[in-house]
């Protein structure tokens, strides 16, 4: 059963950007162009998005294609699918990889093994506020916020995944 996604790239050097594009086109073996323009927050940055559709665990295999390039930021989301949650990876230099599930509404869900984990482990209420912190990408969230407003209406690239 297919699903669909979407790729953020949203910070990239000019030079890595035929890079991203490759990395992208190889994990959905179809060819990729994207429409890159000005990251307005860093005007030395390229920015690009596309949705994609593919397969389940396209967006992990995405997200691993991207993080080769330690200096990019980027964000693949991945809608549920039957019998899947829906899944979202933010990417920060310095900060690497997070991963979540995500809900319908594209939240961040905790699941109840894992509260009850941070919850056990937690010896003081700043460090119950830590971990749930970490474990919803908070930190990842407040460093691309400006990067993601900053790409309110650009074009987005429709891709499909052939295998």
């Amino acid at each position: 059963m297919p699903t669909c996604g979407v790729v953020y790239v949203h910070s990239t050097p000019l030079a890595v950007c035929q890079h991203v594009e490759w990395a992208i086109a190889r994990v959905l073996t179809a060819p990729v162009n994207l429409q890159w323009t000005v990251q307005p927050v860093d005007p030395s940055m390229r920015r690009a998005e596309c949705s994609w559709t593919g397969r389940a665990g396209t967006g992990a295999e995405l997200a691993a294609a991207l993080r080769q390039w330690p200096m990019i930021r980027f964000e693949v989301t991945e809608e549920p699918s039957p019998g899947l949650d829906g899944e979202r990876f933010m990417h920060v230099p310095g900060r690497g990889l997070f991963h979540g599930t995500m809900g319908a509404s594209g939240d961040i869900q905790i699941g109840e093994d894992r509260l009850r984990a941070i919850m056990a482990s937690a010896r003081a209420p700043e460090a119950l506020a830590h971990a749930l912190e970490r474990a919803l990408g908070t930190a990842w969230d407040a460093e691309l916020e400006p990067y993601r407003y900053a790409g309110d209406g650009a074009p987005v690239t429709l891709l499909t995944r052939v295998g």
